[in-house]
């Protein structure tokens, strides 16, 4: 095969030079010659699909969030954090990177996230997080957060990381509201949660329903792990080969496969609600009558278990039939030997964690992939450089005094700033030009209604009457 060196230019031209190329690979170092052989290759390769486009590209999985959608998440963020101050929960902010030891730790070995899904720098022994749980209870034994409040109510919103494959509202990047409570182990609490998550939903205009079981303690759930694997066992060879391998490590996962097949044979597997201890089936008792007391609808899914290994008692998902294979939405339960666990005090804990990815895409399945609100006030759309020139000083006034204000700075037609200002969603468009400065009193457009009206050149009172006509 003939050697071909290829130079790539800016302006995006390929070129060949056989000749070039021999002459460098004899004279070339070991190494050279391999990142030469790569280089190659990787721009024939790009040349032969039939382009020379090699602009750098996101990551798989990995999704920007462009200008038009992050007025939906932003309101979705505000609905979220207005209800937790009703609730009286307070913001932690979390590193993404901490030491691997810790997830393997809380989540489980021999669980999905660590076993293939985590983003783990193996010679520095840390990850990027794949949930917040951890790290939030990292926090709170390292700065003794249960000596300063002995019941803690916090949350966190941020990126998460999981090398999944990407699919519907299940990015590898995604983002999470996480909601703990950390210091009371009562069902009032549990039922509180869900009525908060209910709550949560109702006010940004997602319909989902409640979800919830229980799955027992570590008293009691031993006894029923065995009487599981019984009945796995004599369907064993019928099951697909990830529930064969969770048989032997975590068998209560099998139970959530959702491969039609596996969930066929597990249709009439012995339910742990069935085999709770007394303490547990109280306390399970306790939170369907308080969930019954706040009028929060629910229905018990005896097959609903955790893919990590912390959770014990209340287990509960918020799910929608919208999103095809992913349904839930937000998920959550009770943690009570975590903490005790990481080597913190025995306090026990429950939370749970809501996929912003999923909430934004459920309100653009809804038609609301837009806000209706204006996204600045104003406008100002000056003619010639004088007018530019007051606009630039009228423009920095007025947002000193809290209007949202824009202007043209490259001195385009009446016409062409009008399409802007309606391109910025302006509520307002201010048009000044020599006469408008001559007279210090310019015309003040409603873009919605297209009325105009003449107002004096200063800011005040300008800012003053955007102001009161944004009250009406």
């Amino acid at each position: 095969m003939k050697l071909v060196l290829i130079k790539y230019h800016y302006n995006r031209e390929i070129h060949f030079y056989p000749t070039l190329a021999e002459e460098a690979w004899n004279t070339a170092a070991a190494l050279d010659k391999i990142h030469f052989l790569q280089l190659s290759y990787m721009f024939f390769y790009q040349y032969m699909r039939g382009g020379n486009d090699l602009r750098i590209k996101a990551l798989n999985g990995f999704k920007d969030i462009l200008p038009e959608d992050i007025v939906l998440w932003r309101r979705v963020e505000t609905v979220l954090r207005d209800v937790l101050e009703r609730f009286h929960f307070s913001e932690i902010r979390l590193p993404i990177l901490e030491k691997t030891d810790l997830f393997a730790r809380s989540i489980g070995t021999d669980t999905d996230i660590v076993e293939k899904e985590m983003y783990t720098f193996i010679d520095k022994q840390v990850t990027m997080r794949p949930e917040a749980t951890a790290s939030l209870m990292r926090a709170y034994i390292e700065h003794n957060l249960h000596v300063a409040k002995p019941v803690q109510r916090l949350f966190t919103i941020g990126p998460m990381f999981r090398h999944e494959r990407p699919q519907k509202g299940r990015l590898r990047q995604f983002h999470q509201m996480d909601v703990e409570v950390l210091g009371s182990a009562g069902p009032r609490l549990d039922a509180e949660l869900m009525a908060m998550g209910s709550l949560m939903f109702s006010e940004i205009g997602v319909d989902v329903s409640l979800e919830i079981n229980s799955l027992g303690c570590p008293e009691c759930r031993p006894s029923y792990r065995k009487l599981l694997l019984e009945f796995i066992d004599q369907r064993l060879e019928l099951l697909c080969d990830d529930c064969k391998r969770r048989s032997k490590t975590n068998p209560l996962r099998v139970l959530d496969c959702k491969k039609p097949g596996c969930r066929e044979q597990v249709s009439e597997a012995p339910s742990v609600i069935e085999h709770l201890c007394e303490t547990c089936s109280d306390h399970f008792s306790g939170v369907r009558e308080d969930l019954k007391r706040l009028d929060v609808a629910f229905s018990v899914n005896k097959f609903m278990v955790r893919g990590l290994d912390y959770y014990v008692r209340t287990t509960f998902e918020f799910v929608t039939d919208e999103l095809g294979a992913q349904s839930a939405v937000c998920a959550g339960g009770r943690y009570d030997g975590l903490i005790e666990m990481l080597g913190g005090p025995k306090v026990p804990g429950i939370g749970f964690a809501m996929g912003l990815e999923r909430l934004v895409l459920l309100l653009k399945q809804k038609g609301q992939a837009r806000d209706t609100v204006s996204e600045i006030d104003l406008f100002l759309a000056g003619l010639g450089k004088t007018a530019s020139d007051h606009c630039f000083e009228l423009m920095h006034a007025l947002r000193l005094d809290g209007i949202k204000a824009d202007m043209d700075f490259e001195a385009k037609s009446l016409k062409s700033q009008m399409k802007q200002a309606d391109r910025a969603g302006a509520g307002y468009v201010l048009i000044i030009g020599d006469q408008e400065l001559e007279n210090m009193q310019a015309p003040l457009r409603n873009m919605a209604t297209g009325v105009q009206t003449d107002l004096k050149l200063e800011a005040k009172s300008i800012s003053r009457t955007i102001q009161e006509q944004n009250l009406h």
